[in-house]
């Protein structure tokens, strides 16, 4: 049998459609039930009609500021609902934002602008400096109060947003999606999360983070449900009480998260149904020792920027252990080989079929990029599974040198790049290296001219790299090993010094 998934195929979106206009579908019907809670230090509340409204009249605001439907709007803001509520804004006036991280340095915010050619920036205090003409974001809380705009409808394959990822390629790559990402994501509702309009989804994510943006909002308004966001001045330590204290039914989180709370004392969560995970694997012991000390299951998601997740278990068909669990309903995937999926039980690169919804339109004027992701109908995640007899995927690594840094993918390339524009260094290789049970660093092997002071080093990083993608570790090396046809052999440099760390 082959790693093949043929589902009945996904309605389609509607022919005139408008990706904000679906997310606050429930607003007249439930516009006095809340719809966002920032909950800890300095709490503030939304209902649904406050955030509609909030949404549509940032809309009204970017137009009558001169910007058109079809614009590119470079967002550089912080962890406040400024972010959420100017994202869909700008898709209500069908203009195109382009949400970047806060951490990015100038020369990375500089690439950026150059490639997008953003009409109009919006910029938080105290980051990068974007292309001009700017709209400081300290004035985004006046537009909530002018008169709605209209939604602008249209074709769901369209553009509606950009988001940048690392990809493949070594270089981070404009990752254009359509307006039907959104309804695509209807199949994550019962695939993955289970989610109900009664729930309290909880997400422990930064609001200007893309993980948070889809599954502690977006998907939460688009089901009526409510969204509860943790002030930006809570700890990790601090979720497990707000879990119970605001009657969370679904906690969100990277694995990193969930190992920080389980150092914590978690009292007891009688609301709390389950557990989501995704951005990077998650380690089997974290998993147990959260059902023990809750009492709930954790379920786990696979996806990627270029088409979120499509792969997860899911209250009513969890994944077997040891695997990420199954397509979702509705979600074509297989496991492709040389000459096509593959058998099951044999390892093959997880791909998704062209005609999923939640596949990006292409990446930004990069057609013979986007094309070479693709092996005829299918769409190459780059990733490695083995799919079992009953359908359920087990994640088994990346085929190529991709790092996970905290849930971002980060490019070895990218980080080797500015590594060797350092005077004293002629050759580097970075690598993501586990430093303990389901955690793992970059690490910078290099080889100088000269005996390069640490601190000088990771200054001269920090100057051209965002935080996410620096190295934590720098080890000096005489030689890189290399393959016969010169290839840089990552995996070595990792394997070589887990074993010297007792981690191997």
């Amino acid at each position: 049998m082959l790693s093949v998934t043929d589902p009945d195929p996904f309605p389609p979106a509607p022919d005139q459609f408008n990706m904000a206009a679906h997310v606050l579908t429930h607003t007249e019907r439930l516009a006095d039930k809340t719809a966002l809670e920032i909950i800890g230090s300095d709490p503030e509340t939304f209902t649904y009609r406050q955030l509609a409204g909030a949404i549509r009249g940032t809309a009204t605001g970017l137009l009558d500021n001169g910007l058109t439907p079809g614009d590119h709007l470079l967002l550089q803001l912080g962890n406040t609902p400024e972010f959420p509520i100017t994202y869909l804004g700008a898709i209500t006036a069908g203009i195109i934002p382009v949400p970047v991280s806060s951490q990015l340095t100038q020369p990375e915010i500089t690439s950026i602008a150059a490639t997008i050619k953003p009409a109009m920036t919006i910029r938080a205090s105290g980051m990068a400096k974007g292309p001009e003409p700017v709209l400081p974001a300290r004035k985004l809380r006046a537009f909530w109060t002018l008169p709605p705009a209209d939604y602008a409808m249209g074709d769901p394959n369209r553009p509606a947003y950009i988001v940048y990822t690392s990809g493949t390629s070594g270089k981070p790559r404009a990752v254009v999606h359509g307006h039907r990402a959104i309804w695509a994501r209807q199949m994550m509702w019962d695939g993955w999360y289970g989610l109900r309009e009664d729930d309290r989804m909880l997400h422990a994510g930064a609001f200007n983070w893309t993980y948070t943006l889809g599954t502690g909002l977006m998907d939460p308004w688009s089901v009526g449900a409510t969204a509860l966001i943790p002030h930006k001045d809570n700890t990790a330590d601090q979720l497990p009480r707000l879990i119970a204290d605001h009657r969370a039914t679904i906690f969100a989180a990277a694995p990193g998260v969930y190992r920080r709370l389980l150092r914590a004392d978690i009292p007891a969560l009688p609301h709390l149904r389950h557990g989501l995970s995704a951005g990077e694997k998650l380690a089997e012991d974290y998993r147990s020792d959260w059902t023990t000390k809750t009492g709930t299951p954790i379920f786990e998601a696979f996806g990627m920027s270029e088409c979120s997740t499509f792969i997860s278990g899911s209250p009513d068909n969890p994944a077997p252990v040891g695997t990420s669990g199954f397509p979702q309903p509705g979600r074509k995937a297989a496991l492709i080989g040389p000459d096509g999926p593959v058998p099951r039980g044999t390892p093959g690169t997880i791909a998704v079929h062209k005609s999923d919804p939640g596949l990006m339109l292409g990446y930004l004027d990069a057609p013979s990029d986007t094309a070479a992701r693709y092996q005829g109908d299918w769409f190459l995640t780059g990733d490695i599974g083995i799919m079992d007899e009953s359908g359920a995927i087990a994640y088994a690594g990346r085929a190529d040198d991709m790092m996970n840094a905290g849930g971002y993918r980060v490019s070895p390339v990218e980080v080797e790049d500015v590594l060797t524009a350092h005077p004293h260094i002629t050759e580097a290789a970075a690598c993501a290296v586990q430093v303990g049970t389901g955690t793992s660093i970059i690490a910078a092997f290099y080889v100088a001219t000269n005996v390069i002071d640490e601190d000088q080093l990771d200054r001269f990083m920090a100057a051209r790299l965002a935080g996410y993608k620096r190295p934590r570790l720098y080890i000096a090396k005489d030689t890189l090993p290399r393959g016969a046809n010169n290839k840089l052999l990552r995996r070595v440099l990792r394997t070589e010094w887990e074993a010297a760390h007792g981690q191997a």
